[in-house]
């Protein structure tokens, strides 16, 4: 409740994102037309009361097409986050509490993949494998996990010398049961924090791979895929473009503000 109280705003972003991912739920429920049916007679139709969102240069409904887009741009984004987050968090536990060669394998590790652009480590990555949501996700986690590693070892080094942990071995803890129980719970807030800030740009990598056309494979909506198709018709038709392109930045802004709230709660800090 004290988070509610400090900020006004929660209620607004959970408001949105409650309806984003309602919608994406219930979308064969809300949606007035079939998203991959193609009708000639209504092409590059503007927006209407039959057609809220107006219809693409193959006549089909775009209201319909970002709603199950949603689905896609939520499952991938969420999907790609907890994995990243567990193998990311897992690693870079392991690495900073027992160093030596193993803190060695995996910072290199880590710091490779962070030196390769990430938009161009996952192309590399779809152009090897068959397009697809499971490419997506594979490349996502690959670009994702290192810096989930890196804050997560960092983090248990400045914290592996306190008194608390010292106590628990000195009472015969192992050391496995000292990572698990008493390191990996004090340094979860931070991580969540960390794995809310980077839902949004998991949304944001899939929508980039869409619309390069190595995402998800046509005909199935997503909001990259809706953008890279209508770019020719910007100016007869950017209602198109226009409601994908909203989506994506409404979903973000908002994975990105609720992640700034969970931050400034989390932070003693910041309070």
């Amino acid at each position: 409740m004290n988070i509610i109280k400090q900020h006004k705003s929660v209620k607004i972003i959970a408001g949105i994102l409650a309806a984003i991912f309602l919608s994406a739920a219930f979308a064969p429920l809300i949606t007035p037309h079939d998203p991959v049916h193609i009708n000639l007679d209504d092409v590059k139709q503007p927006p209407s009361l039959k057609y809220p969102f107006g219809t693409d240069t193959k006549g089909r409904c775009v209201f319909s097409r970002v709603v199950y887009g949603a689905r896609v741009s939520l499952l991938v984004g969420l999907t790609a986050t907890v994995c990243a987050f567990f193998f990311g968090v897992f690693l870079g536990s392991v690495a900073g509490y027992f160093g030596g060669l193993i803190d060695k394998i995996v910072t290199f590790l880590v710091d490779i993949t962070l030196s390769v652009p990430g938009l161009l480590l996952a192309i590399a990555i779809t152009v090897v494998f068959e397009p697809g949501i499971v490419t997506v996700l594979i490349a996502l986690c690959t670009i994702g996990w290192a810096s989930f590693a890196r804050l997560a070892r960092s983090s248990i080094i400045s914290i592996k010398e306190k008194d608390f942990v010292v106590s628990a071995i000195a009472m015969g803890s192992s050391r496995r049961r000292v990572l698990i129980r008493h390191l990996i719970p004090n340094i979860i807030p931070l991580m969540l924090v960390a794995a809310t800030l980077r839902i949004g740009g998991f949304i944001l990598g899939e929508a980039s791979l869409s619309f390069l056309g190595l995402g998800v494979r046509p005909p199935q909506p997503t909001w990259g895929g809706m953008i890279s198709s209508s770019v020719n018709y910007i100016q007869s038709a950017p209602w198109i473009a226009i409601f994908p392109g909203v989506a994506i930045a409404i979903t973000i802004l908002c994975f990105n503000l609720l992640g700034d709230i969970v931050r400034d709660y989390c932070d003693p800090k910041m309070k």
